[in-house]
This record gives C-alpha cells, structure tokens and sequence, in this order.
C-alpha cells in the first residue's frame, strides 16, 4: 500500500501588463489602452472516495499550473493559466516538507473536500492603471506575479470507526471477514496480511467502519516489522478492538506488550477505547484454560459479560470499552457480543465528543460575552500605501515594495520619460523617502528585485 510518498507542487507565473496606446483614425487624442496580464493557474487538492492509496504520485511526483498569458493593445486581458487538480483518497493529510517544523497545510477527511495548496500569481496591471488627469499616457506597467514552488509529504492515514489490532495470526482478517463483506487474505501464517484492510460492519441496525491493521510486533514503534508503515492508521479510528490469540503461551503478556508499543508510538494511542477479543475457542485446549485466563484479565480490570459463553457471576454485566470477550472466528461464537460492546464503546465515545463541544461552546459564549461589557475591538484601516522598506546590504539599497519592484521588472529603462514616471511614482510611494533615510546618494546602486540602477 501505498501511503507516504513526497511530491513538488508549482503554481502558475502571473501574466504581465501591457504598456500600449490608442491611436485610431479620428480619434486624435488617443489613451493608454494597455491590458492586465492574466492570473497563473493554482493548484488544487480534492479528496476523492474512489481512492484508497496515493499509488498515482508515485510515480508522477511534479505538478506545475500553468503560466498566465501577457496583456496586449485594446485593453486585451491575458488568458488565466490553467489550474492543476490533483485527487487523493480520503484521510490524506499534507505536510510542508520545506518547513524546520512539521506544518500540517490540510487533512482530506470529506468526500469532495477541496484545498488550495498554491495560489497563482496574480497578472500584472498595463499602463491603463497607471493613467492619472496630469499622466494622461503613462509607460509604466506591471510584471505578473511569481508562482509559489513547494516540497510536500502526503501521508494517508485510513479514516475508521474501528481498529482491529494485536500480533501477527491472531485472528484480525478472520473477524473483519466474519463481521463485513470484506475479504481479507486469511491463512495459517505471521503477516498474512501486509496492508489494512476496511470493511462496513451492519449491527442491530446500526454501521460503522472497521479496519484490519497489520500484524504489530515488539519494536514496532521504532519501525520493526511493519513499524510505522501502519501504527499511523490506527490514530484515525476511533474505538479499538483488541484480539488475543487464546492458543498462545502468555495472552496477558501479548496485550501489554502491544499496548506498550502503542504507548511508544503515541501515547494518545494506548488511550483509545479497546474491546479485548481472545480469539480461537474453537480450540479445544484454549476453551478448557479459558476460566483461568478470565481469572487473569478480571484481575487487569477487565469484566466479562453475561452474554458471553464464559463466566456467568456477574449480575450487573458491564459492555463496551474494558470488556473482556471469548470468542471464535472461525465458529462466529462470541462475535455479536463483541461487536454489542463495540457499539456501546462507540456511542459512548460520541457522548464524550459531544459534551467536549458543549464545553468549549460554553467557554466561547463566555469570552464572548466578557468582550460585550470589557474592551471592545478597535477597526482600524489599513494603509492605501504599501509600506516602502528599504534594506541595506554593503553598498547595495535593496528596495522591498513589491509593486515597484513589479514595475522595475518591465519598465523600458531606456526610454527617459518611463524613467521619469517611475520616479514620480518612487516619490509618491514613499520609496524615494525611504532611500533617503537609508543613506542613499547619487550613485550608489539601488536594487529592485533583479534589476540593479544607479541611484540618480
């Protein structure tokens, strides 16, 4: 399977404006007609329910949107470029691989869901912007803006309401094979099953989803074995059901040593919800030592309840989450009661979300209520001019506007009255000031992205 692969992503260059003017026959005066340069294209992830692994990016790992097109004359917007819309299963999460810490940028847990990764630049503006009542024909236009290049990780971690878990041949793909329609690998060897297996379980009216996690082993958590590859999907599912093989030498001794591994990997893990399931009493030495084993568990916390085939003393029987059940796969004896205890484990899972949300609803209502009779926020506008920062690095003033940087790009510099315009709009942008500050002096070298003048 599938589930963790890198991929680059590039977002689409902004078109530049035109610097144009109209010159058509009876029409003397004329004007700027010079158009907007079109928007790059984006790129785009949607979350796709037909897809249950990221097997299509790995080998096809680069995606690029396209570039928008130029402005031209008679006011003519560039084309947009083209979005690129990659798909991926449900339950993907996308990290930035570029950042010093993990950045999570989206989880993909909807069907449909969509989210934009990397937004196109955006065109540039043609010298028709520009025009003012004393620049009736201005030379100045605008580069489009860059597209944004990132490194990302997909990781795909299985969206379940149940997760069947416990060492190699315990039983897992034979309960999911019994419960759903799913038809898991079933056969007498460790790893039988090398990838999670889901199925849609049908109980007293009622669904869920549950998953068949590949068999754990002792340092698992340090990438043992299947390791890593498949402990992340069991932090996606909700309730955990346990199976114990009841044939083995020491079962309590195989319980602890997965939820230790669990623990190891992630504490938030050993703190699900798990229904215990000794599997195989279809065995006849594992029905006769099963009072003995019940005595063991009972002692950990566990209880036993009426429904099951072992141990009738307990006259409030307690299902879901710390029960312990008997069961056989192979037989099917056993299986409703735990799957009673599963959805009792679930609903009761749902009730702590609930009042969780109740909680914080309470506590918003609060803070907001405290801000209705304490300190009221202040609106304040924001600047019409972009703030003029200027860096110096040695001799060189490196100027940081944006906007005048995306006029430098494609200002014709050999042309004197576009150098003239470009200076009055320096003036009126606080650029000039800013440089002034900064120390710079005629003839000095001033830097605007790329483009490098002497400071006149």
């Amino acid at each position: 399977m599938i589930d963790d692969v890198l991929i680059h992503i590039t977002s689409g260059k902004g078109g530049d404006g035109a610097v144009s003017g109209l010159r058509e026959k009876f029409r003397p005066r004329g004007g700027p007609d010079g158009g907007d340069g079109g928007d790059g294209g984006s790129v785009i992830a949607v979350c796709d329910g037909n897809m249950n692994t990221l097997l299509a990016f790995r080998y096809n790992r680069y995606f690029a949107a396209g570039n928008g097109g130029n402005g031209s004359s008679a006011l003519k917007h560039g084309a947009n470029g083209a979005d690129v819309v990659m798909s991926m299963p449900v339950g993907t999460q996308i990290w930035d691989a570029d950042a010093r810490t993990p950045s999570l940028l989206a989880d993909l847990t909807t069907d449909g869901q969509s989210v934009e990764l990397a937004r196109g630049g955006r065109g540039g503006r043609g010298n028709t912007f520009f025009a003012s009542p004393t620049n009736q024909y201005p030379l100045l236009s605008e580069q489009g803006e860059a597209g944004k290049s990132l490194h990302l990780r997909l990781e795909l971690k299985l969206l379940a309401d149940v997760g069947i878990i416990g060492l190699p041949n315990a039983g897992k793909s034979s309960l999911l094979s019994v419960v759903s329609a799913a038809k898991p690998k079933v056969a007498n060897y460790p790893f039988t099953t090398l990838e999670p297996v889901l199925g849609v379980v049908e109980h007293r009216g009622k669904t869920f989803v549950m998953v068949d996690i590949p068999g754990i082993i002792e340092g698992a958590h340090e990438g043992v074995g299947l390791g890593h590859d498949f402990l992340r999907h069991i932090e996606r599912t909700r309730v955990l059901v346990h199976m114990i093989d009841g044939s083995a030498d020491d079962p309590l001794r195989d319980l602890k040593q997965i939820n230790s591994e669990l623990r190891l990997f992630n504490e938030t893990l050993a703190a699900k919800p798990q229904v215990v399931a000794i599997n195989k009493m279809d065995i006849t030495e594992v029905r006769e030592i099963a009072p003995l084993l019940e005595e063991f568990f009972v002692e950990e916390g566990y209880s036993v309840p009426l429904a099951d085939d072992v141990g009738d003393r307990y006259s409030e029987p307690q299902i879901g989450e710390g029960t312990l059940h008997f069961v056989s796969a192979a037989t099917h004896s056993g299986v409703d009661g735990l799957l009673d205890s599963v959805l009792a484990a679930l609903d009761a899972v749902e009730v702590d979300a609930s009042l969780a949300m109740a909680d914080a609803a309470a506590r918003d209502l609060d803070s907001s209520s405290g801000k209705e009779h304490g300190d009221l926020p202040v609106l304040r506008p924001r600047p019409r001019r972009e703030q003029a920062l200027v860096r110096r690095r040695g001799d060189v003033f490196i100027v940081q506007a944006q906007r005048a940087v995306r006029i430098a790009a494609v200002l014709n510099d050999g042309d004197w009255n576009a150098r003239m315009q470009f200076l009055g709009y320096l003036q009126r942008a606080g650029v000039v000031r800013a440089l002034e500050q900064a120390g710079a002096l005629p003839g000095d070298t001033v830097r605007f992205g790329e483009v490098e003048w002497e400071w006149e």
